[in-house]
């Protein structure tokens, strides 16, 4: 079974993958899972509380066919939770690996956008992580995926969700729907 594990945070942005891990666990039958520091549970912005499957620190990449960063504004902090060793070994692994908003600062710090285009929610949210990625910034407000690597502005979670479904090889007829739908309200009138 196809298994998307995401990883939140103290404060994370709860929007962000909402639609993702719901049209996956719903309507695709994929397995979504839960991680956060320590394994314990986290507030989201909203309010939400989530009682997560695992720790971060015990993420095995190989058991996942996706590794996706919600946003949250801890990524922006020095002691937000290192996930270079993590992202490094599941892009070595081949799995799909995505980052919305603030979750694309740890994509940025691990080297993982260094040779792939990549959006965020500006350039200026990516320069003090010290990545080499800069020649492949792209000032997008949709998901940009590139090789297996989903990045996308805090704005864009449809788009998000479209390209991390697509990088999974789950791309149909019925997506595009999907996308169109939770989309329409952002055409114009």
């Amino acid at each position: 079974m196809t298994t998307l594990l995401t990883i939140l945070t103290p404060g994370f942005a709860d929007w962000e993958t909402a639609l993702l891990n719901a049209g996956a666990r719903e309507y695709y039958r994929l397995d979504t899972r839960f991680a956060t520091p320590g394994g314990e549970p986290v507030t989201s912005a909203g309010g939400l509380r989530v009682a997560p499957q695992l720790a971060i620190e015990e993420i095995d990449p190989s058991d996942y066919d996706a590794l996706l960063v919600n946003g949250g504004s801890i990524w922006q902090q020095p002691d937000a939770p290192d996930l270079t060793k993590l992202l490094q070994s599941a892009q070595a692994a081949g799995v799909v690996i995505g980052g919305i908003c603030d979750g694309v600062i740890p994509l940025a710090r691990a080297g993982v956008l260094d040779d792939r285009r990549h959006t965020a929610n500006g350039p200026e949210s990516l320069p003090q992580t010290g990545y080499g990625g800069g020649a492949f910034f792209v000032g997008s407000p949709r998901a940009i995926l590139d090789r297996g690597i989903i990045t996308a502005p805090g704005t864009a979670p449809v788009s998000f969700m479209g390209a991390v479904l697509e990088a999974l090889g789950l791309r149909t007829g019925d997506l595009d729907f999907y996308l169109g739908l939770y989309a329409a309200e952002h055409q114009a009138a």
